[in-house]
């Protein structure tokens, strides 16, 4: 008796556990795992491609030594000068950081006045000054650096040219003339930069170069007072300084 008890017992808990599981609402699925997150990553600034831009800063002539046929005393005088121009080249960037390029600037240099004045008491001859002045300097030049991402540092050499004035030639105030004799206005330049590409293919850059042009003579006309006539004067050793801040701006590339 008591195990059929118990049986009926068991039957109807079953029973009644079967009929409340099945009223009870699905389990809900837990929530799906969120994705996780891709943070792109910029790509390296590559300096390949073709620039233009232009320049502007200050520059300074050096005359160096300066002798004459006659033993006469030479002093200087050099202002600094602005400058501005314009640059147009090439960069091709290797993988690994190294740049290669080439470039050729033209800057005017305006206002630029190199005064020589020339005494000669021994001789007996009146105080006399000559005027030399550059207008414009262009250099082609190769280039070769390293890039640090957006930052380039490079070295650059090559040629230069320089445009001067008809020099002038006083004594005591009285004007006379020069006859060149020799007057070549090429020479080679080298300089260092660095440029910083801050924005799309823009770029800024702060450069300094130094050119070194052949010596050069002038004879002085027959016609010029005293015994200056057919003096030579010799100017040895000419250089150039120049610091530009400059702005340029790269159209297209091409990658690695």
């Amino acid at each position: 008796m008591k195990r059929l008890v118990f049986a009926s017992v068991a039957l109807c808990v079953g029973a009644g556990s079967a009929a409340l599981a099945a009223d009870l609402p699905p389990p809900v699925a837990p929530p799906p795992r969120a994705p996780a997150m891709y943070i792109p990553v910029a790509p390296p600034y590559n300096w390949s491609g073709f620039y233009i831009g232009g320049n502007v800063g200050a520059g300074w002539n050096s005359t160096g030594s300066i002798t004459d046929t006659l033993g006469s005393t030479f002093g200087t005088t050099t202002n600094t000068s602005f400058l501005g121009g314009g640059q147009v080249g090439v960069n091709y960037e290797f993988w690994g950081g190294v740049v290669v390029g080439a470039e050729a600037m033209f800057d005017w240099v305006p206002n630029t006045s190199n005064t020589i004045n020339v005494t000669n008491p021994g001789l007996g001859l009146s105080p006399a000054t000559a005027t030399i002045n550059n207008r414009w300097l262009t250099t082609a030049t190769g280039k070769l650096g390293y890039a640090w991402d957006r930052v380039l540092l490079y070295g650059k050499g090559g040629g230069a040219w320089v445009g001067a004035s008809n020099p002038s030639f006083t004594v005591g105030g009285t004007p006379a003339s020069f006859t060149s004799s020799s007057s070549n206005n090429f020479g080679w330049t080298a300089g260092l930069g660095v440029e910083w590409a801050f924005a799309g293919s823009w770029s800024a850059r702060a450069e300094w170069d130094y050119v070194r042009l052949q010596d050069q003579s002038f004879t002085v006309a027959g016609t010029a007072p005293g015994s200056y006539a057919g003096d030579v004067i010799s100017v040895n050793n000419r250089s150039i300084n120049m610091f530009t801040a400059g702005l340029n701006y790269k159209f297209g590339g091409w990658g690695y």
